[in-house]
């Protein structure tokens, strides 16, 4: 019998919070100091934002690239600083494993902005099959590993906005973080 849980499981659970640093990269100056602590994490978190779109056929870029450490997230406002090359040093790095959720889809949604080729990345939906883990949305994988809640009020929010606010920042920077914490929790403490 595989790990599952149950909308209503996860309802009761009290909600995650990141207590990291959130540092938003707005500015084409910003970009390099980020760039270069980055590069120091063997594995970082990885996640994207779109700005929803309501009518049919319309489709927006990608607004907001994360990327994580365990103690920092950064933000990358694509909206404003389009795809600085500096990224694909990450992004295209066989020595730095990025941790993700449906890869796919952000892949996708990246290629709209980027000729890059994305190199090193880890899907949790196939990862966590291995360790007994039957749900794979990130609420549930995390909600079963670490029995609290990641609030997904923000998803469907405009990551287009002049300034993000405050709950953007943290669902956002949550989603890059949680990837990379269940893979070190699953890689580090085997399930039985």
């Amino acid at each position: 019998m595989g790990l599952t849980i149950s909308k209503e499981e996860v309802a009761e659970l009290p909600i995650e919070t990141f207590s990291g640093n959130i540092i938003i990269i707005d500015k084409p100056e910003d970009i390099d100091n980020a760039i270069e602590e980055l590069s120091k994490h063997s594995i970082i978190g990885f996640d994207t934002e779109t700005r929803p779109s309501f009518k049919k056929g319309q489709v927006h870029k990608v607004a907001l690239i994360q990327l994580s450490t365990i103690d920092t997230c950064y933000l990358f406002r694509l909206n404003k600083i389009g795809y600085p090359d500096q990224l694909d040093s990450i992004l295209c790095n066989k020595d730095i494993t990025k941790i993700g959720l449906s890869l796919r889809d952000d892949f996708a949604a990246m290629n709209r902005r980027s000729e890059m080729t994305p190199v090193n990345f880890v899907d949790l939906q196939p990862f966590v099959d291995k360790y007994g883990i039957e749900d794979n949305s990130l609420q549930k994988i995390y909600a079963i590993l670490f029995g609290k809640k990641i609030t997904k009020r923000q998803r469907v929010s405009n990551w287009e906005a002049e300034e993000l606010s405050d709950a953007q920042k943290n669902y956002a920077a949550i989603d890059a973080w949680a990837c990379l914490k269940i893979y070190n929790h699953l890689t580090e403490n085997e399930i039985k």
